[in-house]
């Protein structure tokens, strides 16, 4: 109750005088300040902690220096990209001002043009929310799964953003689930960031550790027998990217349908895995997305 009628609306009320600002700002000032919140501020929380630990499981390699580098980065990347919403209307993946890089596109086009539903994944890299974009301003329909913040009036705030895409939200869970079911019968295309933990998915080798996994790609993909596209986004510089359509993922025909479903998966945390090695301060290590060490058995 504290945290509904307290919490909530305080929150709310700093995030709605954040984005006015920010939405005052050219996108690029926007941007650099975004940057700046989140270097500042983001190691004073919690999850700064797990950042670290995640990281010094998942790439030993790296040295001291190394890490805080990289953990740096995401802070700025993540502060980047909330500074960014209010101006993703602003973005144009197919102008020539070189500010979105799209390679790729036959992959789409095919995708588009095989009068069959598709499915397309990525993960929560760069700016994670300009590929449905690249997508729906080339004129084609998409639907894209989210989940919801927990405080209502922030999520309001990017789902005023997201009025960019105009393009169809799931909510994440059983209730969506069903509508990318309807989607996809009815020929249409789904995309979903798959790279969070689900507690009740299945056991795949994610950056070298079995990490939870959502199955719902793999399962949409063997139902309907439909492509799967990976789209990765990667931030250059700035308020600057590139974005990659790869060619449909390969998909196993065993027999055994569980057997199918962990390769495809495997195949799908491959790809994020090299993306995110790519470039490791891109990506939101913040998530407990392994289990504990020692509790893998």
């Amino acid at each position: 109750m504290f945290r509904r009628w307290i919490v909530y609306p305080l929150q709310g009320m700093f995030a709605a005088l954040g984005y006015a600002v920010l939405a005052a700002l050219p996108l690029d000032a926007a941007s650099a300040l975004g940057a700046w919140l989140g270097r500042t501020f983001g190691p004073r929380f919690r999850a700064h902690r797990i950042a670290r630990d995640n990281l010094r499981r998942i790439m030993p390699e790296l040295g001291e220096t190394e890490r805080a580098a990289v953990i740096r980065g995401m802070w700025e990347n993540l502060g980047r990209t909330v500074a960014e919403y209010p101006h993703i209307k602003k973005f144009d993946p197919y102008a020539e001002d070189g500010r979105i890089e799209i390679v790729g596109l036959e992959h789409m086009e095919a995708l588009w043009n095989d009068d069959q539903p598709g499915l397309l994944f990525g993960g929560h890299l760069a700016n994670w929310e300009l590929p449905v974009l690249a997508v729906t301003r080339r004129g084609w329909n998409v639907h894209l799964a989210y989940r919801a913040l927990n405080n209502p009036l922030a999520d309001r705030l990017l789902r005023r953003g997201r009025d960019a895409f105009d393009a169809g939200l799931f909510p994440k869970g059983p209730e969506g689930a069903k509508m990318a079911l309807k989607a996809l019968s009815n020929g249409e295309h789904v995309a979903m960031l798959v790279d969070q933990k689900m507690n009740d998915g299945i056991p795949v080798p994610f950056m070298g550790v079995d990490a939870m996994t959502a199955p719902a790609v793999a399962k949409f993909a063997l139902r309907y027998d439909c492509p799967v596209i990976p789209v990765q986004v990667e931030r250059l510089q700035g308020a600057r990217f590139r974005i990659t359509f790869h060619p449909d993922l390969e998909k196993p025909a065993t027999g055994d349908r569980q057997k199918d479903v962990e390769a495809i998966m495997t195949k799908v945390n491959d790809y994020l895995g090299s993306w995110i090695r790519r470039h490791p301060e891109q990506w939101l290590w913040v998530h407990r997305r392994w289990p504990a060490e020692g509790s893998e058995g």
